[in-house]
């Protein structure tokens, strides 16, 4: 059995986020006092009494407005009601009940999950404002009070969900997937790649720059192999960005980025490699992560004799740091080429995460110095010892040497390319740690 399921619902700007991040421990969710900043679901695991379970953070329900963010925001909503297995329907004590609230609960009652009322902004103990009497009128269980924001009554909250929740089959479960970070510069296509791969619109899509503000976790299975795919904000040059807002959702992005295994940075076909796209993957190599670049779009640009080819070309020209990453051509409208996707995350993961045999690769490093000799400085040569594999994802190797300052970078590369010759590790950075040691140690 999967980890319990709770989503916190309500409209717009009554605490949702300021809860999550309460139960939570963690500032995931953004939190602004602008109302619709929660744009979509938001996933994390919690704990409460050894207890673990999955909160999900949905963007304001306003049911009548023909805003195209916000009944899209409503649709979120409901995909999140679908997956909970209880729901936190939160109001706003200090505006009282309200038309919106009314249908919010509506829709909450015809959903036939178990819903907790919940009067947030009630910062006292005691006896509760007269606006609270207002909430029995919604037909549902009493309401609790709470104070997202001071964490008065949140346990009692969390008592009264576990009520609905069977805990007796162990969750205990690892997560075993290959974790996927979808990165790339705003309005490039990301949402569209991860609703083409999903089949359903899991993230919101259009054509307002910026609408993924936070990162998004959604888990997918395919022949067997377990994927989850977070979604990002895109990165806009920090210049750009005006909005405090925006601000989060580059650190947000920057966090999906640590937390992956593989990262797909998305170009579109149209631009380029823009500077931006460079920071971008710059980051995501610098951070030691499996990497694929992914040009989308590509049903749009005129094709000749060799184009793709020139393209691949062009694009690890911008991004000489990443010879390493194989470069592939979609179309998340069309879906063209998308499911080629899968098998190569899947090769860059493993070869991410490979460990080769030290005498295996002692035999490469033997060979590769009778090749070329390592360099001399003032009548010093450089002796490489020994090399050995210290961790993987990255794969990072230790060389022994006689003197650090004799291992040029370009001697390094050199040793780097030759164990992708013999082993591959394609879409993988490769590390190396330089130690000194003397000959007799």
């Amino acid at each position: 059995m999967r980890k319990p399921v709770f989503a916190i619902v309500g409209r717009p700007n009554v605490g949702k986020s300021t809860l999550f991040n309460k139960i939570i421990g963690k500032r995931i969710s953004i939190v602004e006092d602008t109302p619709g900043v929660t744009r979509d679901r938001i996933y994390a695991e919690g704990e409460w009494l050894n207890k673990k379970f999955i909160l999900i953070d949905t963007g304001g329900i306003e049911p009548r407005n023909d805003d195209i963010i916000l009944k899209q925001m409503k649709r979120q909503a409901d995909l999140a009601i679908d997956m909970a297995d209880a729901i936190i329907f939160m109001v706003d004590i200090h505006d009282g009940l309200t038309a919106a609230d009314k249908d919010v609960a509506a829709m909450l009652m015809r959903s036939k999950k178990p819903v907790v009322l919940v009067c947030n902004k009630v910062d006292h103990a005691g006896e509760p404002p007269m606006a609270y009497y207002e909430f029995f009128n919604l037909g549902l269980d009493e309401p609790m009070t709470i104070s997202s924001t001071h964490g008065l009554g949140v346990g009692d909250l969390l008592d009264k969900l576990f009520e609905y929740v069977d805990f007796e089959v162990d969750n205990s479960e690892e997560d075993d997937s290959i974790k996927v970070a979808v990165i790339g510069k705003p309005n490039v296509g990301k949402s569209s790649l991860i609703n083409r791969i999903l089949g359903e619109e899991r993230v919101i899509v259009s054509d307002i720059a910026g609408t993924t503000r936070d990162a998004i976790d959604t888990k997918y299975e395919r022949n067997g192999q377990k994927y989850t795919f977070i979604d990002t904000a895109g990165m806009r040059k920090r210049g750009k960005i005006d909005e405090n807002i925006e601000h989060y959702s580059v650190v947000r992005s920057l966090a999906a980025v640590d937390r992956c295994d593989v990262v797909l940075i998305l170009i579109d076909a149209r631009d380029g490699v823009t500077e931006q796209d460079t920071k971008i993957a710059g980051y995501a190599h610098n951070q030691g992560k499996a990497a694929i670049v992914v040009v989308n779009k590509w049903d749009l640009v005129e094709k000749e004799t060799m184009t793709m080819e020139n393209y691949r070309k062009s694009v690890l020209n911008n991004l000489s740091y990443m010879m390493y990453a194989p470069v592939a051509f979609i179309s998340a409208l069309t879906g063209s080429r998308v499911e080629k996707l899968f098998d190569l995350i899947t090769y860059v993961s493993n070869q991410h995460a490979m460990r080769v045999s030290t005498g295996v690769l002692n035999d490469v490093l033997n060979e590769a110095i009778t090749k070329v000799q390592p360099p001399s400085d003032k009548g010093r040569r450089l002796k490489i010892y020994y090399i050995t594999q210290a961790t993987t994802k990255p794969p990072t190797f230790i060389l022994f040497v006689n003197d650090k300052q004799l291992a040029h970078f370009s001697y390094v590369r050199y040793i780097e390319n030759q164990i992708r010759a013999f082993f591959g590790m394609e879409g993988t950075p490769i590390k190396f740690i330089i130690r000194e040691r003397k000959k007799d140690e």
